[in-house]
């Protein structure tokens, strides 16, 4: 075909993709079942920045007359009671730009700003080049606020079909010098930067844009630390469900124009990127990525398709940490492993109960006393997912009878790889941690928020409440903990039962050893090999679901993968 029948075709497949992307997200506020370890309604696609409103946290999605998802912890996550454009009321002006639009709007991206929200949207049609992004404003997000009114400003930058570059997807960043930078495009032209004027929102000059990223890439996000601006990226097809293979790429540069380099010193513009999230377990093609900075703590949100709901998207929090060298680490870990004491809202820690360590022994509250049977060891299971042993005896926290049922009770059990015997941590915005179980994502409660010396834990429905926080602290505890491997990947996720370890782009020189084991947590294969930037590992596993850890030194990978 001529250049210009392909790149007509790419934006065909993008828009018909992304009008797929709008489906899939009415489908997954409708009939999602819930994902671990988030609560409530998740269904999301293309998540703007997450922005806070008094003590509520709020992102925006694709979807019909803007979509939006609330939150007062993080955890619990709501579907907005409207959206954006009521009864598919929306400014007239956008169909002078892209005509045959029908009020499906993709990837909004908001910021607080002199006083009031800029939320930006993209409007886009099928088989051409014809986008727009356009801008609404509003002083609160609450719709019940008297206050509460979006206030159309108008087009922000529009694309035809004989532009070199595609409006769609932007992404606003304010610098400490109060200098707004605007990203924005897709992987048909690429993303090009531009300056915003900060009191009005709007683009300063056009014809002042410098391209930050080609090779087919998609959903920017900019932001800094220290003396360099960061540049995420998705590359990969989104929109296909759990056959998606989005993944989150960085670059970076010592100006928000670039040119980003990744670690290796390849810039975006030619294909380079560094990994900093990709497909691991039910969490297939991370896209959209957005940061949340409080109390200390970067939130890197971005949506997922789900492989255990059918490839839902769902909306997805992970944490941002940098390494000593300066790039971000991304993971769904929110807890280093080792030894912890493991203490509710009214002081009290989990104990187990008679310290004899055997099995079937009450796991309840107890007044903190340094005992080993009030110590617990956090093993990864890789994306947020935890084995918890006692360190009186080593049997694992579980659930009795295996139960998902509501006021379940937790026991000390021998481990297996079963959810009824693992739990995933989520941070909670108070620095807290929800702790829920993997068999049916209800969480560990001390019931009734009671502060008896001896009352047992169990699984109980999200409420937010203080019997459901619970705070770890490693103090003195005496723990060799095992730190995570920045820059390695296992890649493909599904695989045939072949995959390949990548150590990242800076290896160490210690020797690598990679384990695998099955569902029953018995090990199923053991390879040492000398360091290399990549290795094969050929394993011959029969299809199903494997837990793969890679260790070098005190460095520990931990991810699942599917053998298909």
């Amino acid at each position: 075909m001529t250049v210009s029948e392909h790149t007509g075709a790419v934006h065909l497949r993008s828009a018909i993709s992304r009008y797929f992307a709008g489906l899939l997200l009415l489908a997954g506020l409708v009939l999602a079942r819930p994902a671990l370890a988030l609560q409530g309604t998740l269904g999301a696609h293309d998540p703007s920045t997450i922005v806070k409103d008094g003590n509520t946290y709020w992102t925006f999605t694709t979807g019909q007359g803007i979509t939006s998802l609330y939150s007062t912890d993080l955890v619990k996550w709501t579907a907005g009671a409207r959206p954006v454009f009521q009864n598919n009321v929306y400014p007239s002006w956008i169909n002078t730009r892209v005509p045959g639009f029908t009020g499906n709007f993709w990837a909004p991206e908001c910021i607080f700003m002199n006083g009031k929200y800029y939320l930006y949207y993209s409007c886009s049609s099928f088989g051409s080049r014809v986008s727009a992004i356009g801008l609404v404003t509003n002083t609160t997000l609450d719709p019940n606020n008297p206050a509460y009114r979006w206030v159309d400003e108008g087009e922000v930058i529009s694309t035809n079909g004989g532009s070199s570059v595609n409006a769609i997807d932007p992404a606003v960043f304010k610098d400490s010098n109060g200098d707004v930078w605007f990203t924005y495009g897709s992987y048909f032209g690429g993303l090009r930067t531009t300056q915003l004027n900060p009191s009005t929102g709007k683009v300063i000059n056009t014809s002042n844009q410098f391209a930050v990223a080609n090779n087919d890439p998609e959903a920017a996000c900019l932001t800094k630390n220290g003396n360099y601006y960061y540049l995420f990226i998705n590359r990969g097809a989104c929109c296909q469900g759990s056959n998606s293979t989005y993944y989150i790429l960085v670059g970076r540069s010592t100006s928000p124009t670039g040119p980003f380099l990744d670690q290796n010193g390849v810039s975006l513009n030619n294909g380079g990127g560094t990994v900093v999230l990709n497909a691991s377990g039910r969490y297939v093609g991370p896209g959209h990525a957005g940061l949340l900075e409080e109390g200390g703590v970067t939130y890197f949100s971005h949506h997922y398709y789900d492989f255990d709901d059918n490839g839902a998207p769902k909306l997805g929090l992970a944490k941002l940490t940098w390494s000593a060298a300066g790039w971000p680490v991304v993971s769904r870990d929110w807890v280093t492993p080792g030894r912890y004491e493991i203490a509710g809202a009214n002081g009290l820690v989990w104990d187990a109960w008679g310290c004899t360590g055997v099995s079937g022994q009450t796991i309840a509250q107890g007044t903190r006393a340094g005992l080993d049977c009030q110590k617990w060891d956090f093993a990864t299971l890789g994306d947020g997912e935890y084995k918890i042993t006692n360190a009186l005896g080593g049997l694992a926290a579980s659930v009795a009878g295996c139960s998902a049922a509501n006021g379940a009770l937790l026991q000390l059990g021998t481990y297996t790889f079963t959810g009824c015997k693992q739990f995933r941590l989520e941070r909670a915005n108070n620095g807290t941690m929800v702790i829920a179980s993997l068999n049916g994502n209800r969480v560990v409660e001390v019931p009734n928020n009671s502060a008896t010396v001896g009352q047992q834990l169990g699984l109980y429905d999200y409420n937010g409440s203080a019997g459901q926080r619970w705070t770890l602290t490693n103090t003195a505890l005496n723990t060799a903990a095992s730190q995570p491997l920045p820059g390695a990947s296992i890649y493909p996720v599904p695989t045939a039962g072949r995959f390949t370890v990548d150590l990242g782009p800076q290896p160490r020189a210690e020797a690598v050893t990679v384990e695998i084991f099955n569902l029953q947590g018995q090990r199923v294969h053991r390879q040492t090999f000398a360091s290399r930037p990549t290795t094969a590992v050929d394993a011959a596993l029969v299809p199903g679901l494997y837990l793969v850890q890679v260790r070098q030194g005190q460095g520990l990978l931990s991810q699942k993968i599917t053998v298909q």
